[in-house]
């Protein structure tokens, strides 16, 4: 049977450099964000058949509205990739309140109902494949973006306990772990100008090649770059009060 990849925050960034390789894998791709016209703009750049689903995820039903519409539609999702999110910066007592419980939403609460969603058929068809984009982010606290570092610490640890229960189910759940990426990510969470983006990124089609091999191979946990894998050993030898400083440092504006 053909395979079909839904893949969230396709639009842009990580997410559409997913679509583009899940395309040049043959596979039919489900394309998820608020955007739709640059959710055409992408599908138009694909040889493969698409579906784009003008979707905002942040919104408690949307995940399973989305899941009901694709399979009254016949639509099989065989891989799921998680990429949609975003964060902000700020001290947390100063920050919209609302916009924080809306990223966890997002950043959380969706990728836990789509999997929650498509894991069950998956594992009932003995065959799958689930990637979350988590962050770097994940291994540390982070002050100025606490509910961001938070919700993919949530996706992290979540990940990881699906890799160990699909162990022989023909499902894989891999945890992707970037650090920053050249995207629009650090303009959207007021972060152009931090130490933490002021060194040369990573780009997103570099990423995503990089956490396709990964899915592929139907890992754990892929952390992108070898000095980002450093830092997270750091962040997890040193006392949790450097790691607290050090990430005050590249985080304080």
């Amino acid at each position: 049977m053909q395979q079909t990849a839904l893949i969230t925050g396709a639009s842009s960034g990580i997410g559409k450099a997913f679509a583009k390789l899940c395309a040049m894998q043959g596979w039919d791709v489900v394309l998820v964000s608020r955007n739709e016209d640059k959710l055409r703009t992408v599908a138009q750049s694909l040889n493969v058949q698409c579906t784009i689903m003008p979707c905002d995820l942040s919104k408690p039903g949307s995940p399973a509205a989305l899941c009901k519409e694709l399979e009254n539609s016949g639509v099989q999702v065989g891989i799921l990739i998680n990429c949609a999110g975003f964060g902000s910066h700020g001290p947390f007592a100063s920050l919209d309140l609302e916009k924080e419980l809306n990223m966890i939403d997002l950043n959380v609460r969706a990728v836990i109902a789509l999997t929650g969603l498509l894991l069950p058929k998956m594992i009932e068809r003995g065959s799958g494949r689930i990637l979350n984009v988590a962050s770097t982010a994940a291994f540390e606290p982070g002050p100025f973006m606490a509910t961001y570092f938070a919700s993919k610490a949530a996706v992290l640890s979540f990940s990881e306990a699906l890799w160990a229960e699909t162990r022989g189910t023909g499902v894989s759940v891999t945890c992707l772990c970037p650090g920053p990426t050249n995207t629009k990510f650090d303009e959207r969470a007021d972060l152009e100008n931090s130490e933490l983006f002021s060194k040369k990124l990573a780009s997103p089609e570099v990423v995503a090649l990089i956490g396709m091999r990964a899915l592929l191979a139907g890992k754990r946990i892929q952390i992108v770059g070898f000095k980002n894998q450093c830092m997270v050993l750091l962040a997890k030898i040193l006392p949790r009060r450097l790691v607290l400083a050090g990430s005050t440092v590249l985080l304080k504006k």
